[in-house]
């Protein structure tokens, strides 16, 4: 590719300024790479968009791959039956080896979500692997609903309430559903 010289002649431009030009105005080819964790996520994107867990959806918000929103509808059959529990998760740079950050953003009354949304869940913490998947994961905080971890909570008061009166957490956990999941 050339460029008018102050003589006359054409020169050449720098190869940094067309790399990717393949000769038409319509070809320029985007040169921004996508990092392996970049692609990793990607490839689990379309993995969850094939199969995605029951009650379960996400995706990234906007155009942001480290930034996604999930879904999870509560479990029948539980306190939190028929919520709309909506999670941030957040990519660290450096995924899969370090876990993603996952927060719910609609209040829960969860023995192992504090108030501030922050879950605490073994997948999260000590059990991470790179094998696992965001699959998994929303697997694992789908099954708290079901069967909550009252021995590592995240709010010691919503677990002694779960262990000592189930009934009185059930029912409180069914008014917080109701004012704030539906």
């Amino acid at each position: 590719m050339m460029t008018p010289g102050g003589s006359g002649r054409l020169r050449p431009l720098p190869t940094a300024m067309y790399a990717g030009y393949s000769g038409t105005a319509s070809s320029w080819v985007a040169k921004t790479s996508v990092s392996a964790s970049g692609k990793r996520i990607q490839r689990e994107m379309a993995e969850l968009n094939v199969n995605p867990p029951p009650d379960c959806s996400a995706g990234p918000k906007g155009d942001n791959l480290y930034h996604w929103i999930a879904t999870i509808i509560g479990p029948l059959g539980t306190s939190y039956e028929g919520g709309i529990f909506f999670l941030d998760i957040i990519f660290p740079s450096d995924y899969p080896f370090k876990p993603p950050k996952v927060v719910f953003k609609t209040r829960i009354y969860h023995c192992n979500v504090d108030t501030a949304g922050n879950l605490s869940v073994e997948i999260l913490r000590d059990s991470w692997s790179p094998a696992l998947t965001i699959t998994k994961v929303l697997q694992a905080i789908r099954s708290i609903f079901l069967k909550p971890e009252p021995y590592s909570p995240t709010l010691p008061v919503i677990a002694r309430l779960y262990l000592s009166d189930r009934e009185k957490h059930d029912e409180v956990a069914k008014e917080w559903t109701l004012r704030f999941a539906k």
